[in-house]
C-alpha cells in the first residue's frame, strides 16, 4: 500500500467517525466517498471493519452508564427491561442481515446511483418527520416498552440498504411510534452497540481469508480516526438534536446525494 492510500484510509475513517451516529448513512458517505477517491479493497471489509473505532467511541463514553446498569440487573426489573428490550431491537437486523450478507455487499454496496437515490429519499422524509407536530409519549430510555423496542428494530433493518441510515431509520422509527427526539436518538446510540459489533465480527469471520497485512494497516488507520471523530460526534449530537431538530442533517442529505448524482454524471 502506498502512502496516498494511507491517507484515503484516514480520511474515509474520519468520514466514518463523524456520520455513523447521524442519521445521514456513513455506511453511505463513505462507499461514495471511496467510489470517487478510486479506493478499493477486497470484499468492501474496510467499511465495515473500521465501524470498530465508532464502536469503541460510543462505549468509551457510556460506559459508566452501562456499568451502572449492568450493577443494576439483580435487583432492577427497570434495567432487565432496558436490556432486553435493546436485545429485542437487536434482533431482527441480525437475522436479516446474516441472511442477506452476501447481497448486500456485492449488489446494494456497489451501486452509487442507489447510494444517492436512498440519500435524497430519506433526507426528504427525515425532514418530513421533523416537521411534524409530534405528541411524545417517552422521554426516557429506560421507559420504552418491548413492544416499541422491537417496532424500532424492524425499522433498522431499511438500513441494509447503504444510503437509508442506522441511526435515521431508527431515529425516524421511534419519533413516528411517539418518543421525543432526544430519546430516539440515545436509543439509537445504545441500539449500534449490538447492531454494529455484530456486523463487524460477522464480516470479519465471513472474509477472515481475504484480509492481508496491508489491509490490516489501512483498517488500523481508519479505525483510529473513526474513534477520534465519533468521540465528537457522541458527546456533541444529543444537545445539538435537542436544539435544532434533524432538519440539517435531512438537508445534508439532500445535498450529498444530488452532488453525488452530479458526481456521476461527470466521472462515472
Amino acid at each position: 500500500m502506498d502512502l496516498a492510500t494511507y491517507f484515503e484510509a484516514l480520511f474515509l475513517g474520519l468520514v466514518e467517525g463523524l456520520t455513523e451516529f447521524l442519521p445521514v448513512s456513513s455506511t453511505g458517505h463513505i462507499l461514495l466517498v471511496g467510489h470517487f477517491l478510486g479506493f478499493e479493497n477486497d470484499g468492501k471489509t474496510f467499511e465495515v471493519l473500521i465501524q470498530l473505532g465508532a464502536i469503541l467511541a460510543i462505549l468509551s463514553i457510556y460506559f459508566g452508564r452501562l456499568w451502572r446498569i449492568a450493577m443494576d440487573l439483580p435487583s432492577s426489573a427497570k434495567a432487565r427491561r432496558f436490556v432486553a428490550a435493546i436485545l429485542l431491537a437487536f434482533l431482527p437486523a441480525a437475522v436479516l442481515g446474516a441472511s442477506l450478507h452476501g447481497f448486500i455487499k456485492a449488489v446494494l454496496f456497489e451501486s452509487p446511483a442507489l447510494i444517492c437515490s436512498t440519500l435524497i429519499i430519506g433526507g426528504v422524509l427525515l425532514a418530513w418527520i421533523d416537521r411534524l407536530e409530534l405528541k411524545p409519549r417517552y422521554t426516557d430510555v429506560m421507559d420504552y416498552p418491548l413492544s416499541l423496542a422491537f417496532k424500532i428494530g424492524l425499522f433498522q433493518c431499511l438500513a441494509m440498504v447503504p444510503g437509508v441510515s442506522r441511526s435515521g431509520s431508527t431515529i425516524a422509527g421511534a419519533l413516528l411510534m411517539g418518543t421525543d427526539k432526544r430519546s430516539a436518538a440515545e436509543f439509537s446510540f445504545f441500539l449500534a452497540m449490538p447492531t454494529m459489533t455484530g456486523a463487524f465480527v460477522y464480516d470479519l469471520y465471513k472474509n477472515r481469508d481475504i484480509i492481508s497485512m496491508d489491509q490490516a494497516g489501512i483498517i488500523a488507520v481508519g479505525f483510529i480516526m473513526a474513534f477520534i471523530s465519533g468521540v465528537f460526534v457522541v458527546k456533541s449530537l444529543l444537545d445539538f438534536v435537542s436544539r435544532h431538530g434533524f432538519m440539517p442533517f435531512a438537508i445534508w442529505r439532500i445535498v450529498v446525494g444530488t452532488l453525488g448524482f452530479i458526481g456521476l454524471a461527470i466521472w462515472g
